[in-house]
């Protein structure tokens, strides 16, 4: 049974999505599956501006690399700050603005994790993004959000080298 999220955690949580309340065990997270390499999973994940936001600035394929993603006042940047070669790839949010929002950086300080592992001709990536709790604002839109880039677009990229952003 999962436990409830105790008045602080919330509290903290709606002030700015952190890794303090990231032990919750309610962040999002989803996994798909794709006949490619772990490989080709990880460089497909890098093109950002093919699967998820066509306005990108910057890179996200290596180490320490920074990109952006905008949505006319909406932005988020982005470091990649580790990876793991066909295996994990972290990038952490250092900046955000989302003018929906009443806490507009809410997204600052959250992380997005992708875990990659293959076995028997597919590879199954594992996405979190850490801090994006349902105490937070943004919960319901940032997860359709999310379910429909990563579970729709990047799938397709993967499976038909077409994906579908915006």
């Amino acid at each position: 049974m999962e436990r409830a999220a105790s008045t602080t955690e919330i509290a903290a949580t709606s002030a700015k999505m952190t890794d303090a309340v990231a032990t919750t065990g309610a962040d999002y997270h989803c996994e798909i599956t794709a006949p490619v390499t772990a490989e080709e999973a990880c460089e497909k994940i890098g093109r950002v501006s093919e699967w998820w936001a066509k306005n990108l600035e910057g890179f996200a394929q290596r180490l320490d690399d920074v990109f952006t993603v905008r949505w006319g006042e909406t932005f988020v940047t982005f470091r990649v700050i580790e990876v793991v070669p066909n295996a994990k790839v972290v990038w952490t949010v250092t900046d955000s603005y989302i003018g929906s929002l009443e806490d507009k950086t809410e997204w600052t300080g959250t992380k997005v994790v992708w875990k990659i592992s293959e076995k028997d001709g597919a590879t199954t990536i594992q996405f979190a993004h850490v801090g994006l709790v349902p105490a937070v604002e943004c919960y319901e839109m940032c997860v359709k959000g999310w379910d429909q880039y990563v579970k729709g677009s990047l799938l397709q990229l993967l499976t038909e080298n077409k994906g579908q952003p915006n």
